[in-house]
């Protein structure tokens, strides 16, 4: 069978097929770059702790440790009083669940990239074929090609093919898949610095910060990274404001300074530090002292909110940014890039060895897709009453509790609540049948991702549940006082046998873990959990007919014909098989001879699915440091209008930020957008031009109402 074809080599597309090489499966990645990440400190990704378990699994845990720093709190000041602070769980190796939450791991987004190529190189199932800009697609009931362009121009045959490519997806324009949304949501100045600040390892969010005029939009985070690093950002007022290089360092300077506290009695004489112009140590203001630092990175970026209509055309799928843009008020694109990527390889997986039916492929963006719409619809609430600040009744913008401005700002950045939590698949398709669970006996409800607790493998060995994901379906069973047993005798005791059996005889592949304790569960309850880590159902005791019911459903019932083909012993052998210069391959025919790889350049804001610097996607508009310069705002208004929705250079005038970026000067379709009252112009080189206006939108429902967009109906 023909390997997977990932378009895009950005972390969503890396994790996708290294998690595919896990499970047998061969892919081919895509990549339109030369393969050589840009080091960037200000692009960095903040992970919760389940994508950053995913990423761990994928053979990259040593790089999240080296690269990536875990904050010890997270604290939330207004002006100058400490409104909130959440301590994190310790690191220790046999911490168990506490109160306290598990930090994010917050790294530069370049090392992230480069440890997931590095652990895609060893894999024998995967290749990533540099220089290689899509074209074109095709596809039959056989299969799907794709043809890249440039001096060896080749067809690429494979089995399915999912589009990782980022805001300006070519995949998704050549499925002709509409993205809406809202241009311009929110704008970040961002600087990454060497510097001390007073609380050395917690992460600081500083409302209505006195020394930047304090009013009720005012903000300014700092989060820590590896190395005495820090990231500092700045959100900035609706509208056209240009950060020119003095406009950034003032910001700099006005933030370390209130944050150092009150100097002694005498300003001036202070020593000169290493900050630019060489003023890093400079008394800044009465009785102010600037602390020293050194800044080593800057840039601008744009916050988008677009959702992609579809998220699956036949055998062609989008993931991460190309489906979807997100980031406002510390939401994560890449953590939900990461999420798709993790629930659609081990269906693929289920596709591609036994064949699959079209309810486990449509189940893909039944779930992510409306994961994500939520968390659109969650931040679209919140954000009039968080930016306007109107007074508006909480209950009314986020139903359930009366929740103040502060939490509703600690779940985005921590992933709470409904902005950031782990997302639960109550509606999935792949529901088990009614009556085959007997309601829930824990507390994880069905759907929500499991709980981490210790379990029990068959070899003996003691693990943590979420390292065992990813395989296959998991079956635990809770037995308190297996661990003062010896595994032989525990193992053919009691339900042990009967439970053995009955996993051996599922479906689809499982593997049987049994656990002391698990919340809320009573003693022979019976969990079954998807390779994502979500649970199926929980069950009282063994009972082998409604465990095969829910595995079937898990599989998506009963499985298409000619879909896919039994485990192939020789999967370790060439994972990518062009279909030949000529032309894709015939229906179901063999792949014909090709070269591999074509030379091409590609826009770089759709390198990479980031998250944070661009912080929720790649259409926070890359800094034109990182290369993307803005045309001028006067470009064509078809290509304009998208290039408006991904944030293209959108900086301009930061000097020492963005290379060549320019404001795009009343671009034709912004003006003409702005005449007919829609929020489309941005202020991204080379879109949609000046006269639209960024700032927070009106409540949407991203899946029930028709957002605004800027790509034609």
């Amino acid at each position: 069978m023909d390997p997977v074809i990932v378009v895009g080599a950005g972390p969503v597309g890396l994790s996708l097929a290294l998690a595919l090489a896990r499970l047998g499966v061969p892919s081919v990645v895509l990549d339109e770059t030369p393969g050589q990440e840009e080091t960037r400190p200000a692009r960095t990704a903040v992970l919760r702790p389940d994508t950053a378990a995913f990423v761990g699994r994928l053979g990259c845990a040593d790089a999240l440790e080296s690269a990536g720093t875990r904050w010890t709190a997270w604290r939330i000041m207004r002006r100058r009083r400490l409104v909130e602070r959440v301590a994190f769980a310790p690191r220790t190796p046999d911490d168990a669940a506490g109160p306290a939450p598990a930090s994010p791991v917050h790294l530069p987004q370049h090392a992230l990239t480069r440890a997931l190529r590095a652990a895609l190189a060893r894999e024998k199932l995967a290749e990533v074929v540099t220089g290689s800009r899509l074209a074109d697609l095709e596809q039959d009931e056989h299969g799907i090609s794709a043809h890249t362009r440039g001096p060896n121009g080749t067809w690429w045959r494979g089995s399915y093919l999912i589009g990782c490519d980022g805001p300006r997806s070519t995949v998704r324009k050549l499925l002709d898949i509409r993205f809406p949304g809202r241009t311009a949501v929110e704008r970040h100045a961002v600087a990454a610095l060497r510097c001390e600040l007073p609380w050395p390892g917690e992460a600081l969010l500083h409302r209505s910060p006195p020394r930047q005029g304090g009013g009720p939009g005012s903000e300014v985070s700092a989060r820590p990274l590896a190395d005495g690093l820090w990231r500092l950002d700045w959100l900035l007022p609706p509208g056209r404001e240009l950060v020119t290089p003095d406009a950034l360092v003032a910001r700099i300077r006005d933030s370390l300074a209130g944050w150092s506290g009150t100097s002694p009695a005498e300003p001036g004489t202070g020593s000169t530090g290493t900050g630019p112009a060489g003023d890093g140590n400079r008394w800044h203001g009465p009785g102010r002292l600037v602390p020293p630092y050194e800044l080593l990175d800057t840039g601008v970026h744009t916050v988008h909110h677009r959702l992609a209509r579809h998220w699956r055309q036949g055998r062609a799928f989008l993931a991460g940014d190309a489906a979807h843009l997100l980031g406002a008020l510390g939401t994560q694109g890449l953590d939900e890039g990461l999420r798709d990527a993790e629930n659609l390889a081990w269906k693929l997986g289920l596709a591609w060895h036994h064949g699959a039916s079209e309810l486990l492929l449509d189940s893909y963006q039944a779930e992510r897709r409306g994961a994500v719409a939520a968390r659109l619809r969650a931040a679209d609430q919140a954000l009039p009453l968080l930016r306007d600040g109107r007074s508006v009744r909480w209950r009314t913008v986020l139903p359930g509790a009366a929740r103040g401005r502060s939490t509703l700002l600690t779940d985005g950045h921590l992933g709470r609540g409904p902005l950031g939590a782990p997302p639960v698949y109550a509606r999935t398709p792949l529901a088990p049948p009614a009556g085959a669970a007997d309601g829930p006996l824990v507390e994880t409800v069905a759907g929500a991702p499991v709980v981490d607790v210790a379990v029990t493998a068959s070899d003996g060995s003691v693990v943590r549940l979420h390292d065992r994901l990813g395989q296959g379906l998991l079956v635990l069973l809770v037995a308190p006082g297996t661990t003062v047993w010896d595994r032989r005798h525990w193992q053919s005791a009691g339900l042990m046998p009967r439970l053995t059996s009955a996993v051996a005889a599922l479906p689809m592949s499982a593997e049987l873990l049994v656990t002391e304790s698990y919340p809320g569960a009573a003693a022979h309850t019976v969990l079954l959990v998807r390779p994502d880590g979500h649970l199926v159902t929980a069950l009282a005791g063994v009972r082998p007919e409604e465990m095969t019911a829910c595995a079937e459903a898990v599989r998506g019932g009963a499985h298409g014909r000619g879909a896919g083909a039994a485990r192939r012993a020789g999967s370790e052998g060439a994972p990518v098989r062009p279909a030949g210069a000529g032309g894709p391959a015939g229906a179901g025919g063999p792949a014909g001879p090709g070269t591999s790889g074509t030379p091409g350049a590609a826009p770089e804001i759709g390198r990479s699915d980031s998250s944070d610097v661009l912080d929720s996607s790649d259409a926070s508009g890359a800094s034109g440091a990182s290369g993307a310069s803005g045309a001028s705002g006067a470009s064509g208004a078809s290509d304009g209008a998208e290039r408006g929705g991904s944030g293209e250079g959108t900086t301009g005038a930061d000097g020492a930020t963005d290379a060549g970026g320019a404001t795009g000067a009343g671009g034709a379709t912004g003006a003409r957008w702005a005449a007919e009252g829609r929020n489309g112009g941005a202020e991204g080189g080379g879109t949609t031009g000046s006269a639209g206006t960024a700032g927070a939108p009106s409540p949407v429902d991203p899946v029930g109402t028709s957002m605004l967009h800027s790509e034609s109906d």
